[in-house]
């Protein structure tokens, strides 16, 4: 792989989103050699648990730990302070939530870094608005009004003020969100489908290239790669698309 390919390669987060960890294991070996991000999310770890984010490290992947807490600041920063423990190089939180449940957050993330007594912290980021919500969603039944746009680059700013590293949003607001609060704050977008591929239930979509040209940081993509016949020619054609950005 050539050093473009790499450094593409680690900005790419492959959605690990099955139901049981054989899956995402056969999924992982597949993958071997790719220094890609893994995503793992609600789904895989109430199945698998912590051990198998502990295998992803032993194999030496960068682990987004996407939980996507909201509760009471006391119980975030629990939850938090835990996830933290657990070694993952990053994990969300709901900008919903509110500035003191983000700031406790990452209290608890300072907290468990401080009792291990180890340097390194994970990336706390901010959910923004899920993809799936289109103007109708955000104004009707959320209830807020505005435009989508509007709305995620609000919640960027308060992930921000309360010491966020970044967050998640979709390509279509990466601009605005780097114009907002700079652009070493991080976006971590999904919503990422390679031309031709089905836009499935997301409703904010861009190609990889196109969301690296808007300046994003990292790329989620799930389906695209994990449900193709062949996953392994599915990412490295992904990479090949994007890597001489990088």
């Amino acid at each position: 792989m050539t050093k473009n390919g790499r450094l593409a390669a680690e900005r790419i987060m492959v959605a690990l989103d099955y139901a049981c960890e054989e899956q995402a294991e056969t999924l992982v070996k597949s993958l071997e050699g790719i220094p890609c991000y893994m995503k793992v999310g609600m789904q895989l770890f109430y199945s698998a648990g912590s051990a198998f984010v502990a295998r992803l490290k032993d194999k030496g992947y960068n682990v987004f730990l996407d939980l996507k807490m909201h509760d009471i600041p006391n119980t975030v920063k629990g939850g938090a302070e835990s996830i933290t423990r657990l070694g993952v190089d990053m994990f969300n939180v709901h900008a919903a939530g509110g500035v003191r449940m983000m700031e406790a957050a990452r209290e608890g993330v300072d907290k468990a870094v401080t009792g291990a007594g180890q340097g390194s912290k994970p990336l706390l980021i901010a959910v923004t608005q899920l993809t799936s919500t289109n103007q109708a969603t955000l104004n009707d039944e959320i209830g807020i009004a505005g435009s989508v746009e509007d709305a995620v680059i609000r919640y960027a700013k308060l992930a921000r003020l309360a010491g966020m590293a970044g967050v998640v949003a979709s390509p279509h607001e990466v601009a605005g969100i780097k114009e907002a609060c700079g652009t070493g704050f991080v976006t971590v977008t999904p919503g990422i489908r390679p031309a031709g591929a089905d836009i499935g239930d997301q409703s904010r979509v861009m190609t990889p290239p196109e969301a690296f040209a808007q300046g994003t940081d990292y790329v989620v993509i799930g389906r695209p790669i994990t449900a193709a016949p062949d996953p392994r020619a599915a990412l490295e054609a992904i990479i090949a698309s994007v890597e001489t950005g990088c």
